[in-house]
């Protein structure tokens, strides 16, 4: 797929949850958007390139703006209103990995997801609700002894973005499974002419490990939307620093 495709399905998808447009992704230095969309209260900052992205709902602006106003992207990250910073990656050059040997492997989409209903241990990549319902569009596992140890899915989070996740049982892990899944999963939705993305903390370094060997790259970095308001955690800790 054109990686100009892949970045501007990404920008449309960013610029959606930030409420911008998606040609203010492509600039650089700090961008503070009054977010008219997202639910209140709603606090989100978000890199991507050059760019930093301050975006919250616009009785919160004036505040979150007094406090990150004049920092460098790093400070920016490190303050304490940020929470929970999760990594993003793209395809760049993804492998024609080898599927480790000792297993049975299967690939399933749409309607027949329903055949995994009921599945429960795979919470990154397959989960389904009270209804049997999911938002996994597709799966690649492995099985062992006729059972499913290693499962990497992925679901549309907007047209034509899809994000992934993996999971192994704890006493397959190790042994190369959840690349290759992940690898292997990527492969098919860009020959379907979707675009693929996974998604890390920045405190899971074997998560991030798994999308390094799988062929991604990193994209965009954001935090959780996380609110000032009243029940927000770390509204003291503001309150003692700033």
């Amino acid at each position: 797929m054109n990686p100009c495709i892949i970045i501007n399905t990404v920008r449309a998808y960013l610029a959606a949850q930030l409420d911008c447009a998606p040609e203010d992704l492509s600039g650089s230095g700090v961008l503070y958007v009054p977010n008219r969309t997202a639910q209140p209260p709603f606090v989100k900052l978000a890199v991507i390139g050059g760019r930093v992205v301050v975006s919250a709902s616009p009785e919160l602006l004036p505040q979150v703006k007094a406090l990150t106003q004049g920092r460098t992207r790093d400070e920016l990250f490190e303050l304490p209103l940020v929470y929970g910073q999760t990594i993003h990656f793209i395809p760049d050059q993804v492998s024609d990995m080898p599927l480790p040997a000792g297993y049975a492997y299967h690939l399933l989409e749409g309607e027949a997801l329903g055949q995994l209903a009921g599945l429960s241990g795979f919470p990154n990549s397959l989960a389904f609700d009270e209804e049997g319902h999911t938002g996994t569009g597709m799966v690649c596992f492995a099985q062992f002894q006729d059972q499913i140890i290693a499962l990497a899915g992925a679901g549309e989070q907007s047209q034509g973005l899809w994000e992934m996740g993996v999971d192994t049982s704890p006493s397959h892990r190790g042994r190369g499974l959840g690349t290759a899944l992940i690898s292997w999963l990527a492969r098919e939705l860009l020959a379907r002419e979707r675009v693929p993305f996974y998604s890390a903390s920045v405190t899971n370094i074997g998560s991030q490990s798994v999308a390094h060997r799988s062929g991604l790259r990193p994209c965009w970095m954001d935090t959780y939307s996380n609110v000032l308001g009243e029940d927000y955690i770390y509204k003291e800790c503001i309150k003692l620093v700033f």
